[in-house]
Order: structure tokens, then sequence, then C-alpha cells
């Protein structure tokens, strides 16, 4: 079981109270750099992630990304298993937006034993999600479609490809060249 930090416990448990289990705020005595340096290690731990802030919910954010947009942070399902605190659904992450449970295990939820920490689903109607939908059509998608229809630069793709679908979600993209359309990118089993 992963050892916590008294600072990482109240994180944690602060977020499990909260709609969506966001962790923001920060308790009060972090500050500045203090905050960064426990942020990074919780989420290289696995213990929180970094989502995109919808703002017009009012979700507090904990960065810019850069263009215009900001991220939040969320208690993963692996973070809240370390307090002691089950998802509804312990297979997948939480959804945001659904009341979470506050204490003990879901009573009538049937689980299947995970091998490490689960990846999580992007929430529906980000570009992220936007992504992974033209990724599984039947025909894949190229970068200059991708860009055009998420507003991303080519750059963004690839990173969102490479970072967040990869490494993140877990998911094996995959690409080939197509005659009169060039590279074509696709999710196995579109």
């Amino acid at each position: 079981m992963t050892k916590l930090s008294d600072t990482q416990a109240l994180i944690l448990s602060a977020a499990a109270q909260r709609p969506e289990h966001i962790a923001l705020p920060l308790p009060e005595s972090l500050r500045g750099g203090a905050g960064a340096k426990v942020v990074a290690a919780m989420i290289a731990k696995g213990l929180l992630q970094e989502v995109d802030a919808d703002m017009r919910k009012g979700e507090p954010v904990w960065r810019e990304t850069g263009d215009g947009h900001g991220t939040t942070l969320i208690a993963t399902d692996m973070g809240l298993a370390v307090i002691g605190i089950e998802t509804e659904d312990a297979n997948t992450a939480p959804a945001r937006g659904a009341d979470a449970p506050t204490e003990g295990p879901a009573n009538d939820t049937p689980t299947e034993p995970e091998a490490g920490p689960k990846a999580r689903t992007p929430r529906m109607g980000t570009k992220q999600a936007k992504l992974i939908e033209m990724l599984r059509a039947e025909d894949g998608a190229t970068i200059e479609e991708i860009t055009a229809a998420t507003g991303w630069q080519s750059h963004t793709v690839r990173g969102a490809m490479a970072g967040a679908l990869k490494k993140k979600l877990g998911l094996e993209v995959t690409s080939e060249k197509v005659e009169n359309r060039g590279r074509v990118y696709k999710l196995p089993g579109a």
C-alpha cells in the first residue's frame, strides 16, 4: 500500500468529499513551490490527475495550458482507494458530476481484480474525446483532419496521441500511409 504524508492524505480526503473528486483548493498551508512539489509527487504516484477544467462549471484551475484553457486536479480511483474509499464502479474512472461515495465499498457493484493503476476515461465533449472518436472511426484520421476538428496545432495533436492517449490512457495508436490521403492514424478495434 502506498504510504502517504499527512498533507497528501489531507488533499485526498478533501477531494473525496468534493463533487467530481476535485482536489482544489489545496490546504492553506501549501504555498507556491511546496504545493507544486506535493502535487507533482502525487501525480507521479498516480494519486492525482490533471484534467481539463470545465470553466463553465466554475471548476478551479490548477495551471494554464497556454492555449486559453486550464487544467484542474482530480483524485484518481487509486488515490481514493489508498485512503479507503472505493468508487461506485471500480472498473472505470468516477463519472464527473456524479455523486461519489464517501465511505466504504459499493455494496452491489461487481468488481474484477485489477493489475495496476486504472486508465482514466476522458470526459465527453472535450477535444480529447473528439480525438479518440476520430481515431476510432473506420477510416481513422489524418493530422490535418484532427487539427481542423479540434483547433489544435499539428504538434499538439502528435503530443496528445503520444502522451494522453498512449501513456496516460494506455491506448495503442497505429498509423499507416494511405494513398491520396497521407498518414492515417487509428485506434485498433475501430
